[in-house]
C-alpha cells in the first residue's frame, strides 16, 4: 500500500524534483529555508503528502493542537508535503520538504521515488547544509556531487567519496540511483560557531547554485539585505570575545589561501544540464 496521498495528478512541463528535510543535513535550516523561499515566491500548490503515520515517533515529534479562525480545534501532524510550481521556468518544479523521517527509511524513499515517477520528474536535486570550519565573513561555498560519472563530468560535479554513517538524503540517493532516476546533491557549509537558524547566507548560496546549475530562476538576490544584516549581527557578537576573534581570523586566512578553481559559467552549466536531460528523454 502506498504511503503517498495525492490531492491531484498534475500535468507538468519537464519537471524537476527538489528535496530537503529538516534535521541532520539542514544546518541553519538553509536547505529547508531554500525550499520555503521558492514556495513563498511563486504560486505553489500542494499536490501530495507522505502519510506520517509510518515514519515518525509521535512521542518525539508530537502533533500540535491548534484553534482555527472558526474556533474549531484541530490536530496538526508532522507533514512532508509536495508542492508544484508552474511558471515560465525552463522546468516546472516539484518541491518536497518536511521533517526528516525517523523510521522505515527504505519505505519512505520508495514513496519519494513514487512522487518523482508519477509527476514524470526528469531529475532530482537534493539540498543540504552541514556545519564546517569556515568563517561567516567569506562567501558560502556550495559543493555539488552526482553518483553518475557522466552527469558529474558534464556538470563539473564531484563524485561521492564519503564512507560512514549516512542520513535520509544518502539513503534517498541510493534509492533514486537504483530506480535509474538522475540525481544531484547540492550542499552548503555553515560556520560551526553560528550554526543555528536562520542562516540567510547559506540559503542564498544554495538558491544561487541551484539556479546556476538548472537555469531555473530563484530570485536569490532578494536575500542580499538579509545576508548583510546577518553578517553584521554575527560580526558584532564575535567582536565581544577575543578568543573567537582570533579563531575567526584564522579561518579567514585559511579561506583566503584556498586555491581558486576555474568553474564553468552559469550559462554553460545550465546549457549542459538541458542537453543532458534532452539526451535522457531521447533514450
Amino acid at each position: 500500500m502506498t504511503e503517498v496521498v495525492w490531492d491531484e495528478a498534475p500535468s507538468l512541463q519537464s519537471p524537476l524534483l527538489v528535496v530537503a528535510f529538516e534535521g541532520w543535513f539542514d544546518a541553519g535550516e538553509c536547505a529547508t529555508g531554500a525550499i520555503q523561499w521558492i514556495i513563498d515566491h511563486y504560486e505553489a500548490r500542494r499536490v501530495a503528502r507522505i502519510d506520517p503515520e509510518e515514519f515518525f515517533d509521535f512521542q518525539e515529534n508530537r502533533p500540535l493542537v491548534e484553534i482555527g479562525e472558526d474556533g474549531e480545534r484541530r490536530i496538526r501532524w508532522p507533514s512532508i508535503d509536495a508542492h508544484v510550481i508552474e511558471n515560465d521556468f525552463a522546468h516546472d518544479l516539484v518541491v518536497l520538504s518536511g521533517l526528516e523521517p525517523r523510521m522505515r527509511w527504505r519505505t519512505f524513499c520508495e514513496s519519494v521515488v513514487e512522487i518523482a515517477r508519477d509527476t514524470k520528474c526528469e531529475m532530482v536535486v537534493t539540498l543540504g547544509a552541514m556545519v564546517a570550519g569556515i568563517p561567516h565573513s567569506r562567501p558560502s561555498a556550495v559543493q555539488g556531487s552526482a553518483a553518475s560519472a557522466e552527469l558529474a563530468r558534464r556538470l563539473g560535479l564531484d563524485r561521492p567519496s564519503y564512507q560512514g554513517p549516512t542520513g535520509i538524503i544518502g539513503t534517498l540517493h541510493d534509492a533514486l540511483d537504483n530506480a535509474d532516476l538522475p540525481v544531484i546533491s547540492l550542499r552548503v557549509g555553515v560556520p560551526h560557531y553560528v550554526a543555528g537558524p536562520p542562516n540567510p547566507k547559506g540559503t542564498r548560496a544554495l538558491l544561487a547554485e541551484f539556479e546556476k546549475v538548472t537555469g531555473v530562476r530563484t530570485e536569490y538576490a532578494d536575500l542580499d539585505a538579509s545576508v548583510l544584516e546577518w553578517e553584521q549581527r554575527v560580526s558584532d557578537a564575535v567582536e565581544q570575545d577575543p578568543e573567537i576573534i582570533g579563531y575567526v581570523r584564522q579561518l579567514e586566512e585559511e579561506a583566503d589561501r584556498a586555491e581558486a578553481t576555474d568553474l564553468p559559467s552559469g550559462d554553460d552549466l545550465a546549457a549542459e544540464f538541458q542537453k543532458f536531460l534532452r539526451e535522457e528523454r531521447d533514450d
